[in-house]
């Protein structure tokens, strides 16, 4: 894949939806953003969603806040929060408006950007560039000051590409991270991908039987060093990788 072929926005009846069907949509699609340093992406490869008011886990539980006003909408916004006073996470904004529901993007598939990822996150192997919401973040060169970005229109924005998974099937379980809300199978992503961030439930283990038609990533496709900021990443899938130990989850 080339700079120019990340497709377009998704519109924004894609995001007025439940965070849980969102959540498990944007699972496969790219997340593009463009800054003056060039364009990054990635494949969206694990999320959490957040529901409204009753979602005890929820930024929103106690009304909004300067903080989380992005969240409440309309649909189709990000809502970028600072944490642990080292952490920008990314969410995308979901549902009615005044309902504030999102989904955290919890860790990407590096695809376009790759030199300009590692300028950001170091000396790091491929599969953790953006393995983590604060990776995730930090990676796409995100803070504060792009919360309430319109995903709709760009310069950050998922792409209406195909979604493209592998043929992993999607893997639910408990939220990473929190208190409150643990009785919510609402963490999302592929399973068997390496650069899921939290617990990684094996390939075999389906709870979806919807595959992608388009083959696997080749194996040992990330061994070579890609050069410049539009060279594709295709990381090797493996069920287990046990040198892979994720970072705690800014959250």
């Amino acid at each position: 894949m080339n700079a120019r072929s990340a497709g377009r926005p998704l519109p924004r009846r894609f995001y007025e939806r439940p965070a849980v069907a969102v959540a498990r949509a944007v699972l496969g699609r790219l997340l593009v953003h463009d800054d003056s340093e060039g364009r990054i992406a990635g494949r969206i490869v694990e999320v959490e969603a957040y529901g409204d008011g009753r979602d005890p886990a929820s930024h929103a539980r106690a009304g909004p806040t300067l903080r989380n006003a992005a969240m409440f909408g309309p649909a189709g916004h990000a809502y970028v929060y600072f944490t642990y006073g080292m952490h920008h996470c990314l969410n995308l904004v979901t549902g009615r408006a005044g309902r504030a529901a999102a989904v955290l993007v919890r860790a990407l598939e590096p695809v376009l950007g790759l030199d300009l990822a590692r300028g950001r996150r170091g000396t790091v192997p491929p599969e953790r560039l953006m393995s983590g919401p604060g990776c995730v973040a930090r990676a796409l060169g995100l803070t504060r000051k792009h919360d309430g970005l319109d995903l709709t229109r760009g310069p950050l924005w998922v792409s209406d590409l195909p979604a493209r998974r592998h043929g992993l099937p999607i893997a639910s379980g408990p939220r990473v991270g929190i208190r409150a809300g643990t009785g919510h199978a609402w963490r999302f992503h592929l399973a068997g991908h390496p650069a899921v961030s939290g617990p990684r439930a094996p390939a075999s283990r389906r709870t979806s039987r919807r595959r992608d038609p388009r083959p696997p990533l080749r194996p040992g496709a990330a061994a070579g060093e890609p050069r410049g900021g539009s060279e594709e990443s295709s990381l090797t899938l493996r069920t287990r990788i046990p040198s892979m130990r994720p970072p705690l989850a800014p959250r």
